[in-house]
């Protein structure tokens, strides 16, 4: 699937939370809305200071429609699974230990049973091939890998259907700075040769800037921002915003220990608001 599959109409993602106790729903927002076209990246900044009980942030409404198709039968759901993937957060439990790189890659192409069997062999090749592993690693267990390893077989796995959307949650917190490098590069390679959009939830906010075209940020689930990238990182609106720029460490200590004198300001200043 290439970007002309995409056509002209992006994704469209809309789900409704309840309006609860705000001791267990801090927020009381009822929905949130999030587009994202052809060969994008939409990131969205989250606060995750959030220790309510789990079922009260479940969704009690909502729809959601990928190039206006809603997912409401069987079919429609395995046409939507197969076009929307993801990438998690931690590389290491993300991956089943008992199977062989080669069986996790191949689970994804033969659930949808439309590839010969015959086929999917020479897929998981290309697959490694792509991620910048060894054909030989199909062969290995995860354990046998380093952290960074995993996560390009994660990576791999996700890009086995060829999706228009992979979800990345928090894909880069669990690697090392040279080993995010590593990984960013990749993605952007795979993206410009499934020609896919990318959905990126992150804290790093140096990660923002340099990965994604559009920035949605969120305080207790509220959109507070949403702009280009650059323009959120460079000249945030909003004091939530401000303070994560703020937050965000640099190596020149005499710019850093300004960074924090007008971070703690901030903090002040938002008490007041």
């Amino acid at each position: 699937m290439g970007r002309g599959d995409l056509g002209t109409r992006p994704s469209r993602l809309t789900v409704g939370f309840p309006c609860g106790d705000p001791a267990a729903l801090p927020a009381r927002y009822t929905s949130a809305a999030a587009t994202t076209g052809p060969s994008e990246v939409v990131t969205r900044v989250r606060n995750s200071a959030y220790s309510g009980p789990a079922p009260s942030r479940l969704p009690t409404a909502g729809s959601s429609s990928r190039v206006g198709t809603s997912p409401d039968c069987e079919a429609a759901r395995r046409a939507l699974a197969s076009s929307i993937q993801a990438v998690f957060q931690n590389p290491y439990g993300s991956l089943n230990p008992a199977l062989t790189v080669g069986r996790t890659l191949a689970e994804p192409l033969l659930v949808a049973g439309d590839i010969p069997k015959a086929e999917v062999h020479a897929r998981i090749g290309d697959l490694l091939h792509r991620v910048g592993l060894p054909e030989d690693a199909a062969t290995r267990y995860p354990a046998q890998f380093s952290g960074g390893q995993r996560q390009r077989i994660a990576i791999a796995r996700a890009a086995a259907r060829r999706p228009k959307l992979i979800v990345c949650d928090e894909p880069t917190s669990a690697l090392d700075v040279t080993t995010q490098a590593a990984a960013l590069e990749l993605l952007a390679e795979l993206q410009g040769v499934l020609g896919c959009a990318f959905l990126f939830i992150t804290h790093d906010l140096a990660v923002v800037k340099e990965f994604a075209d559009r920035t949605i940020v969120l305080e207790h689930g509220r959109i507070v921002e949403e702009g280009r990238s650059v323009e959120v990182c460079d000249r945030p609106s909003h004091p939530y915003t401000q303070r994560l720029v703020a937050a965000a460490p640099v190596p020149d200590p005499l710019l850093q220990r300004r960074r924090r004198d007008g971070r703690l300001a901030l903090a002040s200043l938002s008490d007041f608001l």
